[in-house]
């Protein structure tokens, strides 16, 4: 199993986990079924992909809130 971020934004790989964790471990068990279904994918295999935002998209949305009234503004 691996657990992999990505930018809900830009699509960048921000990182990977491969290490056996847990959803607690991860902090995954602190969100609520409606972000759990936004920002989690569990795959077959085991994989879990995480919507995350990297930091150049962090940077740009603290500089230009009006960014986050977009679903995506880097494309």
């Amino acid at each position: 199993m691996a657990v992999y971020y990505g930018c809900r934004h830009c699509g960048q790989t921000i990182g990977v986990v491969f290490e056996n964790a847990t959803e607690a471990d991860l902090g995954f068990h602190e969100l609520n079924e409606m972000e759990k279904d936004e920002l989690l994918t569990y795959y077959e295999n085991g994989d879990i992909h995480v919507k995350a935002i990297c930091e150049d998209c962090y940077t740009a949305l603290n500089d230009n809130p009006q960014l986050y009234s977009y679903p995506y503004f880097i494309h």
